[in-house]
């Protein structure tokens, strides 16, 4: 998008926060939406919750529970300012677990992380980047449960491309047996729930794509490793701050005996629906924020464009509209951070326009509609 007005960025919630454009003929001459067609984007979403047919779906994670979709909130922003916010049983502070959501946050943190190393800036002069072998700063993995797994770089595991089993061999987040822990479970030290053991590999690594938490919660290890910092740490000081992020909750898992604890970077982030919207506009504006590069742009860039051609769908741990596959109604250049239980937090540069939909559910969820009623109120 080439800038074509003066860049607006929010101050802190707490120093007044986004500017709300709530005047009609503002929203039209500021914003650029209809605000009445957009009204209808927040029905669709109540039209998903309790009853609708959307949730009569078996949920993948725990089959005995159906998610009802009791709580949500949808944000739009359009140059810079808010043009719609709504709240069903919940509020601008609320903190929402934003689930997968959460794995946009850690591949961000890596942009930053290779952007410190090739400055000589990691301590002790470690270096990383995409090319790393992922077991060089994974000890806990040796010795390795595949001998290929000697193969996987730091890109195969934040492009979901290592060949460790994920949701398609019917893997869903971390179900770890009771004698074992997540990141035993990702490493192939212990089976899953059910008895399903993760050690073998199910394919070279780049030559399949399978959405695997085992695969990306390792990330978590190559982080602290490399900065004596956990996730939640790195993110706050990197990120969060600089954004005027103040309130949030990321949760740790492991310890007890097991490895651990450590930052759950594949998930269990909390924070407000303002504040995610916060993260998409720092996505929008490339990584820079009030003047300063928080990210580099040449990462933006590089984590919004197919990260291989198994699933041209997915950058590095973006969602990608390419060639308009996922949401037909969405120009080609629109990205989003994508969760369980319809947690989006979708980008749209070309147009300007971070939209947030966040909640309890449900699950699965068809936002085609929910999209389309956005676009219809963008006017001309």
């Amino acid at each position: 998008m080439k800038e074509s007005r003066t860049r607006e960025y929010p101050p802190p919630e707490s120093a007044g926060g986004w500017r709300v454009l709530a005047d009609s003929s503002q929203i039209r001459s500021l914003g650029g939406v209809d605000p009445e067609k957009l009204a209808l984007a927040w029905e669709i979403n109540v039209r998903s919750g309790p009853g609708s047919p959307q949730q009569k779906t078996v949920n993948p994670y725990d089959e005995r529970f159906v998610p009802e979709a009791t709580c949500s909130s949808v944000l739009v922003v359009r140059h810079g300012s808010i043009v719609g916010e709504w709240f069903m049983n919940s509020d601008r502070s609320t903190l929402w677990n934003i689930q997968s959501c959460t794995k946009s946050f850690t591949g961000t943190a890596y942009g930053i992380l290779f952007q410190e190393s090739h400055e000589g800036k990691l301590p002790a002069g470690q270096t990383i980047d995409l090319d790393s072998p992922a077991y060089h700063y994974i000890p806990e993995g040796y010795p390795l449960s595949d001998p290929r797994k000697a193969l996987i770089r730091i890109r195969h595991l934040l492009s979901m491309t290592s060949g460790i089993r994920g949701e398609d061999m019917g893997i869903f987040g971390l179900p770890h047996a009771r004698e074992g822990g997540p990141f035993e479970l990702a490493l192939g030290r212990c089976p899953t729930a059910s008895g399903t053991v993760v050690a073998e590999l199910w394919g070279e690594p780049g030559t399949k794509w399978d959405y695997s938490d085992p695969a990306f919660v390792q990330l978590a290890l190559v982080l602290f490793r490399l900065t004596g910092m956990e996730a939640d740490e790195y993110v706050n000081r990197r990120i969060f701050r600089p954004l005027g992020i103040g309130s949030f909750k990321w949760d740790r898992i492991g310890g007890d005996g097991r490895i651990g604890p450590h930052t759950m970077v594949n998930g269990g982030l909390h924070i407000t629906a303002r504040d995610l919207a916060r993260f998409g506009y720092l996505a929008l504006c490339r990584g820079k924020w009030q003047g300063r590069q928080l990210v580099s742009e040449s990462w933006m860039e590089t984590a919004t464009r197919a990260s291989q051609m198994v699933n041209p769908s997915y950058g590095y741990t973006w969602w990608l509209n390419t060639r308009r596959a996922l949401w037909p109604d969405l120009p080609d250049d629109a990205f989003a951070a994508l969760g369980y239980l319809a947690n989006k937090c979708y980008i749209v540069p070309s147009l300007d326009l971070v939209v947030v939909r966040v909640g309890d559910g449900p699950w699965p969820w068809d936002d085609q509609p929910f999209l389309r009623r956005i676009m219809s109120s963008i006017l001309p």
